[in-house]
């Protein structure tokens, strides 16, 4: 019973892995572009960007979902035929919006001198960003987001609200039937998956460690 319960979980986990893997990849950038719009100084652009980051911000995950898969079919009669399309459309759109605020967050706390004194130096602004800015932007901004990266693995149970097969779903089969433990045993995966990523933002976290300021 142990071993074909472990097998199911490990189904549903796969299902979870891709969840969090395509949502990071089309996430990352997106909400980096959504950053430059709420830095724009294009006055309508600015605004039309904080409000959409608001919205998204301020909604639960799981109305989002909802929202995704049910209204298209409810408003034009167009429903979303994946399930797991709409989930990834509302995680990526989800995550980009909180990512965006990190990034704009890291952008701007880095202090002007320091482009003035590259551009002093001779250095174009391309330069300046790579060489001088970049790898402090990615140590400020380490820490939230490797909080923001953990909170989505454990928020892609929230996929089961629309019957898509991951790792939470596949333990309340087994609920079903009586088995209790299952669901509990699932905290083993969330744990080691959860562990391997502390891991790994902390060995970033020191090799940054030397830009200080």
């Amino acid at each position: 019973m142990f071993i074909r319960v472990t097998l199911s979980l490990l189904e549903g986990f796969s299902t979870t892995c891709l969840i969090f893997v395509l949502t990071l990849v089309m996430s990352l950038p997106l909400g980096l572009i959504i950053s430059f719009g709420s830095m724009s100084r294009f006055t309508p652009l600015r605004w039309l960007t904080k409000v959409f980051v608001w919205i998204i911000r301020g909604t639960p995950l799981m109305l989002q979902i909802i929202t995704v898969f049910y209204v298209p079919g409810l408003l034009f009669d167009t429903p979303v035929k994946s399930r797991m399309t709409a989930l990834l459309i509302a995680f990526v759109i989800n995550y980009a919006a909180y990512f965006s605020e990190i990034y704009r967050g890291g952008i701007e706390s880095i202090p002007k001198g320091q482009y003035e004194a590259g551009q002093v130096l001779g250095m174009t602004k391309t330069q300046i960003f790579f060489k001088v800015v970049l790898l402090q932007i990615i140590k400020r901004i380490l820490p939230p987001m490797s909080n923001e990266i953990i909170t989505l693995v454990k928020d892609t149970s929230l996929a089961r609200i629309i019957a898509v097969g991951e790792l939470i779903r596949a333990a309340q089969d087994y609920v079903t039937i009586g088995y209790i433990w299952p669901l509990f045993y699932t905290g083993v995966f969330y744990l080691i998956f959860c562990g391997v990523l502390t891991l790994i933002f902390g060995y970033l976290e020191k090799k940054l460690d030397y830009y200080k300021g």
